[in-house]
């Protein structure tokens, strides 16, 4: 049944739909940083105001009503990208320095907002393949690594990743949400480009 209907749509159907599919993922990830940042802070201690460097840590184009959806879409992703690798590099450096062993709530919270990253980098990867996208390289981790940290200066710097994060995640929610207004103006403009054209023939 969904095949048919699938085949029935056509590529902006398809768009509008993966759009708002990412645009559910983006929202429930947002739900669920929240959580693992409220996890991470009882755990550690943290008072919701800790100061951290400002700054962000994903480095990408600046945002610009100039963009069009092609070049929203790729900074989007790339930055969701880079944010997967600092996640990655986190937990990591995490387990190595300060891993206890347990599995209890704030681990499974983690391992949550990385598979959902995951699973919104597919979609946001899905939308820029439609909207013939160019490819998006691996981001390298070069100058974002910390430098023999003490235990504190290392906690923090988990906690500056969540929060990055957490601030894509918003953005995400924004540009995707966006979408869907954006597809069919284009669509609208295509289809009166070509009542034109068949007009003059």
């Amino acid at each position: 049944m969904s095949d048919r209907r699938t085949r029935g749509m056509t590529g902006s159907d398809l768009s509008r739909s993966t759009a708002a599919r990412a645009t559910a993922v983006a929202e429930q990830l947002h739900h669920e940083c929240s959580i693992l940042l409220e996890l991470y802070r009882k755990k550690e201690t943290f008072s919701p105001d800790v100061t951290v460097a400002d700054g962000r840590l994903v480095s990408v184009p600046p945002p610009s009503s100039q963009l069009d959806t092609r070049d929203k879409l790729w900074r989007l992703h790339s930055a969701l990208l880079q944010c997967r690798s600092l996640l990655e590099r986190a937990i990591a450096k995490e387990e190595e320095e300060l891993g206890s062993g347990r599995k209890g709530e704030y681990e499974t919270q983690r391992k949550m907002v990385k598979d959902r990253l995951s699973l919104l980098l597919i979609n946001t990867g899905e939308l820029l393949k439609a909207v013939d996208g160019p490819a998006v390289l691996t981001p390298s981790l070069d100058g974002l690594e910390l430098d023999g940290p003490t235990v504190f200066e290392l906690k923090v710097w988990v906690y500056r990743i969540f929060k990055e994060v957490d601030y894509w995640t918003k953005t995400a929610i924004t540009t995707l949400q966006a979408l869907p207004s954006v597809i069919t103006k284009e669509r609208a403009r295509t289809t009166r480009v070509r009542s034109t054209r068949s007009a003059r023939r």
